[in-house]
């Protein structure tokens, strides 16, 4: 994607909310980056339109699933000198506690890199990082630049 290419070349990678505008799904959902150092952590804002179950109230799990495979992409992009946006090869989610009304944060690890296949772990949580509510590891087919 020339979008990737021209960040790179303009010196501006580290302007991950650019990138997220790149994803109509993310933009729809309202996902932000922000980012310290060479940490980032994304950041899912609460919205009525993301319950799933109305009695609890709880966020929908596709939405969660959603959102942990955007942190693990955003962190691929950031990591690495993609040309593309990766593509998902397979992705395991744990769903560990229901996800409240309340804004959700992720963070993500690349925990294998290889030339065409990264291997990422991502976490979410709401108000406590000690507690995540999901859970995922994927691997994603990466496109070398």
């Amino acid at each position: 994607m020339k979008f990737l290419q021209k960040m790179r070349d303009e010196g501006r990678a580290q302007e991950m909310g650019a990138l997220i505008e790149q994803i109509p799904y993310a933009r729809f959902l309202g996902i932000a980056v922000d980012r310290k150092g060479n940490e980032l952590t994304t950041i899912l804002p609460f919205k009525d339109s993301l319950v799933g179950n109305h009695t609890l109230p709880a966020i929908h799990g596709g939405v969660i699933g959603a959102f942990l495979e955007i942190t693990s992409v955003v962190q691929l992009l950031f990591d690495t000198s993609c040309e593309r946006f990766p593509k998902t090869i397979d992705i395991s989610i744990d769903y560990l506690r229901s996800g409240r009304a309340v804004p959700t944060y992720g963070r993500a690890l690349v925990t294998r890199q290889g030339r065409r296949v990264a291997n990422v772990r991502a976490e979410i949580w709401q108000e406590e990082r000690t507690k995540p509510i999901a859970a995922a590891h994927g691997h994603y087919l990466l496109t070398p630049a």
